[in-house]
């Protein structure tokens, strides 16, 4: 959607005449929701945007302007209407004493907006410059609680501050900090973090080692001064660990001269993020703390979908982390006042439709076929399954009205559609690469019916898509066998109590680091208005997690091209959906039995069950009476079908990834979060990133240098 855009900005004077081969009956991929009974909203799993994604937040803020609701009308007429800030977050931290405790954090708003014009460009140095500030605040932090408890005097600082920011005097400041010992104290310690974060700014002009040597200094002294207290107090430890890594990252990109290091983060990418923590000093706790298991959870970052397996790129995570914590707008986090089809991909869908995007709803890619090996490369034609015919020949109609605000439906309407009530009643699956049912095929030939291809599936689609460009192309098949992804699972509740009710006193929140099979919860009560419930329910929750790979999944075979290898192939792969849909339920209604206690204390009976009776009905296939039967009447997903799956970045694979500019075949570029547009995450900013990207290869619009933290040459 971001490639559509950017080939469709006015500025383009109509240069590009664009469609949209769109499977199914939906747009938004992974970020796809719908609306069910009740008008009430089903997500892929929970959807939150971060305060540093700069790209994808302009974007929204574009297409708003451009598509000018009338805010009497539209209950979501504005970016602002769209998003709301969500300072308030947690981790679930597990304590030495045995419980399950929330480490609370309310992040400071920071000024401006994403998306605002003229970002701050970051450089290597100004991120550690800001991690020694950081760290100065949180040994000042620690140190308060130290003379709280010891009722001992303020230390006073040799240094406070360095004398020079020039070279030279960095140098000398630092050399005579270690020559005389004044390290030797706490206070004094944390002065002298002034002179490091002086130093880091300038560090490509420093020597090293000496920085290096400064910073063993201080991490023995502080080891010696706060160790009792680290047992004694869980406030204590929880900051002693994030001090602890901090100082892991300054050492690590100092050894690793990272500033120096033209690859830039990309660098670290053959460790696990653990693991280059850990040979750079970071303790076992710290790096199985929660804070660490936290990142994790929210990058999925699980190979193959296995918890006891964490693995996730160094470079790509410390970069992530880097731009999430320092280079945030606004809030740390933003909700969606609404479902994400709603906010993001309805609002994008209205205004390319009026700019003359053509949509072609219900096309399922199945080949991409390249032209002679003798020639250019290029695409030569797309071959599609046409999955259903709309009626009288007419354009289909995605959307519907809830509450005042124009949807998509979970559902494709049938009605719409061509034989409509037997396609209802065999249930197609119009979102599954594995459903090969079709209502007819239809071929694209190049300099005919197009003349420039933007790749656009998830990246666990390609491999049936893109056979040829496989079996011809060694970086294709080396991106297509290391560039993995994951599936995930996700269920929502709608309760009659509020959160308070349910035993959570404080306010709404995000909370990631808790157990499997569901580690992930937002409290996402805001978006009741936006439902269509006669009483809206008192409290919202969504939860997730990642999901195991299954050995039985469905794979690509392409020798099954026969009509009775296709209608079996559908039927294995209806069965396997199936079967996930149905362990992503048992999964939720055992960690509402088992697990959701330590949150809500005050959802469970007085047998240590979960309170069912404080669910919704919210659907007619509901169940009643006693017992999880009542959990039927609420949302889960397996996120198993190709297209669903979530991009990972496992270590060593970022060279894997191909880029959007990369001009091997002269009509094709790619876009999504599996390929390489310098963030190299699975989220809504890499995906913005690599639209943008693509739409350069194609027009040289946008320009790079406004690709917000597109730091590659």
């Amino acid at each position: 959607m971001t490639a559509a855009y950017e080939l469709t900005q006015p500025a383009l004077g109509g240069r590009y005449d664009v469609t949209v081969y769109q499977m199914g009956f939906r747009l938004g991929g992974k970020g796809a929701s719908g609306r069910g009974e009740h008008g009430r909203i089903e997500e892929h799993g929970l959807h939150l945007w971060m305060g540093y994604y700069e790209n994808a937040f302009r974007l929204m803020r574009e297409c708003y302007a451009e598509l000018g609701r009338d805010p009497r009308r539209f209950p979501i007429a504005t970016w602002s209407d769209a998003f709301v800030p969500a300072n308030f977050n947690a981790v679930a931290d597990y304590s030495p004493d045995g419980r399950w405790l929330a480490w609370l954090v309310d992040f400071p708003p920071s000024p401006g907006s994403p998306g605002d014009p003229e970002p701050r460009r970051w450089t290597i140095p100004d991120y550690l410059a800001r991690a020694a500030a950081l760290l100065r605040t949180l040994i000042r932090t620690v140190e308060v609680r130290a003379r709280t408890t010891e009722s001992a005097p303020a230390e006073h600082a040799a240094f406070t501050s360095p004398p020079t920011l020039t070279a030279d005097g960095l140098t000398d400041a630092l050399g005579r900090l270690l020559k005389y010992g004044a390290l030797a104290g706490l206070g004094v310690a944390i002065e002298a973090t002034n002179v490091l974060e002086g130093a880091l700014r300038v560090a490509p002009a420093l020597p090293q080692s000496l920085i290096a040597r400064f910073l063993d200094a201080l991490d023995d002294v502080l080891r010696r001064q706060l160790g009792a207290l680290l047992e004694q107090d869980d406030s204590v430890r929880r900051l002693w660990e994030v001090i602890d890594l901090l100082l892991a990252v300054i050492r690590g990109s100092i050894r690793f001269r990272l500033a120096l290091d033209p690859r830039g983060f990309d660098a670290l990418d053959a460790y696990d993020s653990r693991e280059w923590l850990k040979m750079n000093g970071a303790s076992e706790g710290s790096i199985n703390s929660a804070f660490i298991r936290a990142l994790y959870d929210l990058a999925f970052a699980y190979e193959g979908g296995d918890t006891d397996r964490p693995r996730i790129a160094a470079g790509s995570a410390l970069r992530g982390a880097m731009r999430a914590f320092f280079t945030y707008r606004g809030a740390f986090f933003w909700k969606m006042t609404a479902g994400m089809g709603d906010v993001v991909f309805a609002p994008l869908y209205e205004v390319l439709a009026r700019r003359g995007i053509r949509f072609e709803f219900f096309h399922k890619l199945t080949h991409v076929g390249l032209g002679s090996p003798s020639g250019e490369p290029h695409v030569a034609r797309l071959e599609f399954d046409v999955q259903a015919r709309v009626r009288g020949g007419k354009p289909y109609e995605p959307l519907v009205e809830i509450a005042g605000l124009p949807c998509w439906p979970s559902r494709p309407d049938f009605a719409q559609l061509e034989d409509g009530e037997r396609l209802e009643r065999e249930k197609w699956d119009f979102e599954s690469q594995w459903d090969r049912r079709r209502a007819a095929t239809r071929v694209l030939r190049v300099g005919k019916d197009f003349d420039v291809v933007v790749l656009a599936v998830g990246g666990a689609v390609v491999p049936y898509v893109c056979r040829e460009l496989v079996e011809r192309d060694e970086r294709w098949r080396d991106m297509v066998e290391h560039v993995r992804t994951v599936p995930t699972q996700a269920f929502q509740l709608w309760m009659n109590t509020d959160m308070r009710g349910l035993g959570w006193p404080h306010p709404p929140v995000n909370l990631s680091g808790y157990v499997e099979p569901f580690d992930t919860w937002a409290d996402m009560t805001l978006v009741a208005p936006r439902e269509a419930w006669r009483t809206a329910p008192r409290a919202i929750a969504y939860f997730c997690n990642v999901l195991r790979d299954a050995p039985d999944a469905p794979t690509e075979d392409p020798a099954a091209r026969t009509e009775a290898s296709a209608r079996a192939a559908t039927e294995t792969a209806a069965r396997f959906v199936a079967e996930q849909y149905r362990l992503v339920r048992d999964h939720a209604v055992l960690f509402l039995n088992r697990d959701v206690a330590a949150l809500w204390p005050a959802a469970m009976t007085e047998s240590a069950q979960f309170r069912w009776d404080v669910l919704v009905p919210g659907a007619s296939k509901a169940r009643t009476g006693a017992g999880n039967g009542a959990f039927d009447g609420q949302f889960w997903v397996a996120n198993v079908r190709p297209s669903d799956r979530y991009t990972q970045a496992l270590p060593g694979t970022t060279k894997y990834r191909i880029s959007p500019l990369d001009g091997t075949y002269d009509n094709l570029t790619i876009a999504g979060d599996w390929t390489n547009s310098s963030l190299n995450m699975g989220c809504v900013e890499a995906a913005v990133m690599s639209g943008r990207l693509a739409a350069h290869a194609i027009s040289e619009s946008p320009a790079l240098a406004e690709i917000v933290g597109y730091d590659h040459p």
